[in-house]
């Protein structure tokens, strides 16, 4: 078999290490995320995930003792980064079942990270619009969180469908929040109706506390892009 045939059955595999800290703290953590060079959303962390990833490390003591679901995790680095703190009370990464690609490389990704599954985090198939049993399993949560989740407007309400579900399974007077990052595509895109339908409120979230003690610039974490961070909630 040649070299060139081999490296066509077996894609190339890259570490792409991230280091989160703050000027001034001691405390920091470094992620390895295995990215690997083929065609495909779920391989790569794209900017917005990046972008997450640092406002949850700034915001960290928000999350202590919450439960939080990840969804269309990806080589979800937010997620990994949550519960390499230790002090969430349980993440839950996910991806679609129908990806079953996808969902090994989740695997891989925990591995990278010392991460083992249904101890140190959860890893559940979990595909957009589709409530299967293992959605239902899910509740209570305290937060869900995404990156970069709104990128084709033919999946915006499989989505939005799934967070509404999630969203209603709050069990007391404290709402569930949906965080994302969103990266500008088009100006045409919208969810307003969506949200409407689905009984939903949508606030933009301000990335200042990034801006001031990220030690990197943020037009370099957004590579040049437009992305937002946008929390969800039921309306009453």
């Amino acid at each position: 078999m040649s070299s060139n045939a081999l490296t066509a059955e077996q894609p190339v595999e890259s570490i792409k290490k991230f280091k989160f800290y703050t000027k001034g703290d001691s405390e920091e953590i470094e992620i390895s995320i295995p990215e690997l060079l083929q065609p495909g959303y779920s391989f790569y962390s794209w900017p917005a995930s990046s972008v997450l990833a640092w406002f949850l490390w700034i915001q960290r003591d928000k999350f202590v003792g919450k439960r939080i679901l990840e969804i269309g995790c990806g080589t979800a680095l937010p997620g990994i980064l949550l519960a390499k703190l230790g002090n969430c009370a349980k993440v839950i990464i996910s991806d679609s079942c129908t990806l079953p690609n996808a969902l090994k490389h989740v695997h891989r990704c925990c591995a990278a990270n010392n991460l083992e599954p249904g101890k140190d985090i959860d890893v559940i198939g979990l595909t957009w619009g589709i409530l299967l049993k293992s959605v239902f399993d899910i509740a209570p949560l305290d937060y869900i969180i995404a990156s970069d989740c709104f990128y084709d407007p033919s999946v915006f309400e499989d989505i939005l469908v799934t967070v509404s579900f999630l969203l209603s399974t709050a069990t007391d007077t404290t709402p569930v929040k949906f965080l994302f990052t969103y990266q500008d595509r088009s100006s045409d895109w919208s969810i307003e109706h969506l949200l409407q339908k689905w009984d939903l409120k949508c606030s933009k979230v301000s990335l200042s506390c990034v801006r001031k003690y990220c030690p990197l610039e943020i037009d370099d974490l957004m590579c040049g892009h437009t992305i937002h961070l946008l929390e969800i909630t039921k309306l009453p």
